[in-house]
C-alpha cells in the first residue's frame, strides 16, 4: 500500500470515529446537545482535531443525516420483484422500509422528530412537489404511477397519497419502537398486516369512483 493509499484510509477512519462518536451522542441527548467538544471527550482527541477532519458541527450532522436517508432511498429503491406487480413491490418497499427504519431505532427517532432546519432538510416529505426532490417518494409515486395506469388520476393526487403512505407508515414505526414489549411474533404480524392489507386500501382509495 502506498503512503497515500495509507493516508486516505486513515483519514476515512478517522471521519468514520467521529461520525459514530457524533451518532452516539444523539442516539442518546439529541440533535440540540451535539457538539464537538462532546465528540473530542468521547473519542478521546481534542476539538482542534475534529476540525481538521469537518468543518463544523453542521457539516457532522449533514453526513449522518444523509447516511440515514441513503439506507432509506436503497431499501425503498432496490426493489425488484421480477414478473411482479407493482402491488406486491409496493408491498415489499414498505416493509423494507419499515424493517430499515427498525434496525436504526435511536438515529431514525432522532432525525424525524427534530425540528431544526437542517434535519428538516432531509426529513421533510409533506411539501407539495416533494416527489421531485425526495428519492425514496419518487420512487413511490411511481409504483403507484404503474398501479393507476390506464386510469385517469392527477399526478397531485398521486404525490399526495403517497404522502399519506409514508406518514402511515411513519406512525406504526415509532409505535413499533415505543412499545418494546410487543414480541416479536406480534411485531411482525402488524407489519405484515400493515403492508400487504392497510397500504393497498390506501392506494387503491383513488380508484374507488
Amino acid at each position: 500500500m502506498t503512503i497515500e493509499k495509507r493516508r486516505e484510509r486513515e483519514i476515512e477512519e478517522m471521519k468514520e470515529l467521529i461520525l459514530s462518536a457524533a451518532g452516539d451522542i444523539i442516539a442518546s441527548e439529541g440533535f440540540d446537545k451535539l457538539s464537538i467538544r462532546k465528540i473530542a471527550k468521547k473519542i478521546e482527541y481534542s476539538p482542534s482535531i475534529i476540525y481538521h477532519y469537518f468543518k463544523d458541527k453542521e457539516e457532522i450532522l449533514n453526513n449522518l443525516m444523509q447516511r440515514g436517508y441513503k439506507k432509506i432511498v436503497s431499501a425503498v429503491s432496490s426493489v425488484k420483484i421480477e414478473d411482479g406487480s407493482p402491488e406486491e413491490r409496493l408491498m415489499q418497499m414498505t416493509k423494507n422500509y419499515i424493517r430499515v427504519a427498525l434496525s436504526m431505532q435511536d438515529e431514525f427517532m432522532a432525525a424525524q422528530l427534530n425540528q431544526s432546519k437542517l434535519a428538516l432538510k432531509h426529513t421533510s416529505s409533506l411539501f407539495e412537489g416533494a416527489s421531485k426532490e425526495k428519492p425514496a417518494l419518487s420512487a413511490l409515486c411511481q409504483c403507484l404511477q404503474e398501479m393507476y395506469r390506464g386510469k385517469a388520476i392527477d399526478e397531485n393526487i398521486i404525490e399526495l397519497t403517497a404522502q399519506m403512505i409514508v406518514v402511515s407508515t411513519l406512525g406504526l414505526i415509532f409505535k413499533l419502537i415505543i412499545e418494546k414489549d410487543i414480541g416479536d411474533e406480534q411485531r411482525e404480524r402488524l407489519i405484515d398486516f400493515y403492508s400487504n392489507e392497510i397500504i393497498l386500501r390506501i392506494a387503491n382509495s383513488n380508484t374507488f369512483n
